[in-house]
């Protein structure tokens, strides 16, 4: 069982040993201190049974306050192998993005993904909705190229509005369908 909460300075450590793990691009602690004195309500992290932290997201709001509109940006995002294709990653940034939009008022979300990482790519772009909005060439230390990728919440939300919509239509055309076949049977 894993939880996922708010993430506190006492996670710090462990959030940089995740990544140190699982990831190429590493951040100096100052730079998680940073996050964490400055949006303190994007830093999440997944937690085990026995409290260890296999699991963490770290984002922030765009710094420049004349950009408009107003959106977010995930700086980083890290599952350890043993805890993969849980969900975890999903829940870390559905959770981040939702305090991006009601509580800093963000309009979308930004990220950077390898070009190579097709199962990071899958998640944004399939599971969570993110559109390529362009691609930055040599962005990573080590000349890779990146998809620069956005999720617009409104977006978003009138997908998964409309993907229940379908879903209960379909509950409702089954029902009938057993209905008109237990009659049949009769």
């Amino acid at each position: 069982m894993v939880c996922i909460r708010m993430a506190t300075v006492g996670d710090l450590l462990q959030m940089q040993t995740t990544n140190l793990w699982c990831l190429p691009e590493n951040y100096q602690m100052k730079y998680y201190f940073y996050h964490m004195l400055t949006w303190p309500q994007l830093l999440w992290v997944a937690e085990d049974f026995d409290g260890k932290v296999v699991g963490y997201v770290m984002a922030k709001m765009e710094e420049d306050e004349t950009q408009k509109p107003r959106h977010g940006h995930i700086t980083s995002l890290s599952v350890l192998r043993t805890h993969r294709k849980r969900g975890i990653a999903t829940a870390l940034m559905r959770r981040s993005q939702m305090e991006m939009e009601d509580v800093f008022g963000a309009e979308y979300v930004s990220l950077h993904v390898r070009r190579s990482n097709k199962a990071a790519f899958h998640l944004y772009k399939e599971t969570l909705q993110y559109e390529i909005h362009d691609v930055e060439k040599g962005y990573y230390a080590d000349g890779e190229d990146a998809y620069d990728m956005r999720c617009w919440f409104a977006k978003q939300r009138e997908s998964q509005r409309a993907a229940k919509e379908a879903a209960a239509s379909s509950q409702s055309t089954e029902e009938v369908t057993e209905g008109v076949k237990a009659l049949e049977v009769s």
